[in-house]
């Protein structure tokens, strides 16, 4: 298949409407692996093949991804609600690891070129500590580790070794996973990408993982994420502004967007402590609260000054410590603030208020509109892209036909469609006025998937207000495909467009 717009089938994929997004095709992809189970069936493949089938009915995998010390493990705790990745530089933070929701708590080792084994683990109040039973991390190829957790229930979390590790081996195990250069499997369906800063390796690795076909991880199931946000302000109480402003020129920046689909930011630590507050940690906050404000603004100038004056104030050296790190001085300035100005009085309300002034609150928003409304889509693509490098490195009778209804499948059906749009756009292929193409955008889904997202009106918008809203869109989009003037990738986008919109009045109908 051609890259770009050019030689798109605009085809409708059958049973698949815009309010439904991936049902219709999550099902014809699972009927596709049953045959192919049946084509393949008596070799080492079929077991493969049942796994993959069965990756249908699982979360969605996210894998965390970024350079050393970027807060990939912090973030991941902040979206699980427990500290359960370690952080520090130990030998576990060198090995890929996956976080899944089950019954029971294990943790399974999967040496490289050996049996899967049950490993040790403790776990105190920071992180689970793995005991890797003498192996090197470098002879480990991944840690699976099985959690009950409401969160990892909706998504399997992948947490990688860091881009730019100073060991090779490590540094390399984030590219093996997401950007090989063979034709396997991508083992995630959706990143996150974590930078402090807009690093060239950065967008090296991107670029590296990113292709234009839609098997392929793509800007539209990939969000950067401006991490540790609160130390671009230097940790002043309004850090966060400045990183916002800074993440907005970044997801408006052309080379950023042709890599993922935007960029939030996220002060991770604080995040992280946040979902796991105790009523202690409140308690010496409001001690610094209480003070007044031109000595609680002195006492917190700089980490050396909050551990050394005011001996008066009650708190340990320890203790001091302990609430650094676990918060950042950002993190203590603003909870002081929050408790001194009766914003938050409980320990439940402060935890609130800083998981939502970390940003950890926008970037749950986003994977929702973004990832999980995209699931059966996302899913459904990893699917495809590993049956259809089974059936080219290993052909046998029946596996061609396999081959042409992959093929036909990722050509025709809407929701590739809509991606293959999204993807040609950031790329520059469909190009027009903003406004344009900002409307392209949210109609075929490029905001989130909801109707009312993809019509930009209220989500407690009446049936007849998003039917007239689509009937509108329906016609403009029509009237922009007929006319003789439109350049040919977008009238071909406009198809796709004019397809979305059918689907949301049909479903609209279907509905009332």
């Amino acid at each position: 298949m051609a890259a770009g717009v050019v030689g798109w089938t605009a085809g409708e994929e059958r049973g698949q409407v815009a309010g439904e997004p991936g049902r219709g095709l999550a099902e014809r992809t699972r009927s596709l692996l049953a045959r192919a189970v049946d084509v393949y069936r008596g070799t080492a493949h079929a077991q493969r093949l049942e796994a993959i089938r069965q990756r249908l009915d699982e979360p969605l995998r996210v894998a965390v991804v970024g350079r050393v010390k970027s807060g990939k493990s912090t973030l991941l705790n902040a979206l699980v609600g427990e500290r359960l990745a370690p952080t520090d530089a130990g030998e576990c933070t060198r090995i890929v690891t996956w976080y899944r929701d089950g019954h029971t708590y294990q943790v399974m080792l999967h040496p490289r070129g050996g049996p899967a084994r049950q490993a040790r683990f403790t776990r105190d109040e920071a992180a689970i500590d793995i005991d890797l039973g003498g192996l090197p991390p470098e002879e480990v190829d991944q840690l699976v580790v099985t959690w009950p957790s409401q969160a990892l229930r909706t998504a399997t979390l992948i947490d990688t070794p860091g881009i730019g590790s100073l060991s090779e081996r490590t540094a390399r195990r984030a590219w093996d996973l997401l950007a090989s250069e063979d034709d396997e499997e991508t083992p995630a369906d959706a990143v996150l990408y974590l930078m402090r800063h807009l690093h060239l390796q950065d967008l090296e690795f991107l670029r590296a993982f990113h292709d234009t076909e839609i098997s392929r991880p793509n800007p539209v199931n990939a969000i950067g994420v401006l991490s540790r946000a609160d130390e671009i302000g230097v940790g002043r109480i309004d850090a966060m502004a400045s990183a916002r402003r800074i993440a907005a020129r970044l997801a408006a920046d052309p080379n950023v967007r042709r890599v993922v689909q935007t960029v939030v930011p996220v002060a991770g630590l604080l995040a992280e402590t946040a979902v796991t507050l105790t009523e202690t940690e409140v308690a010496h906050l409001r001690r610094i609260a209480d003070l007044p404000v031109k000595q609680a603004e002195d006492l917190l100038l700089s980490a050396d000054r909050f551990g050394e004056l005011m001996p008066e104030l009650g708190l340990t050296s320890i203790e001091r410590e302990a609430l650094l790190d676990r918060f950042g001085l950002f993190g203590v300035r603003l909870a002081a603030a929050l408790i001194r100005q009766k914003v938050a009085g409980t320990a439940s309300e402060l935890a609130t208020e800083l998981a939502e002034r970390s940003g950890l609150g926008e970037l749950r928003d986003l994977l929702g509109l973004l990832f999980f409304e995209r699931r059966e889509v996302l899913k459904s693509r990893s699917a495809l892209l590993a049956l259809d490098s089974l059936t080219r490195a290993d052909a046998r009778p029946g596996s061609q036909a396999l081959a042409a209804e992959v093929e036909e499948i990722i050509a025709s059906a809407h929701p590739f469609n809509e991606l293959r749009v999204l993807s040609s756009i950031r790329a520059g292929w469909v190009t027009g006025k903003p406004e344009v193409l900002a409307d392209l955008e949210r109609l075929i889904g490029g905001a989130g998937t909801a109707t009312h997202v993809r019509l930009q009106l209220p989500p407690d918008a009446g049936r007849k207000e998003l039917a007239d809203a689509a009937a509108e869109a329906l016609a403009r989009w029509r009237r922009r495909a007929e006319n003789p003037l439109t350049a040919h990738e977008m009238v071909i986008a406009a198809r796709v467009a004019i397809r979305s919109c059918e689907g949301m009045l049909t479903e609209l109908g279907r509905s009332g």
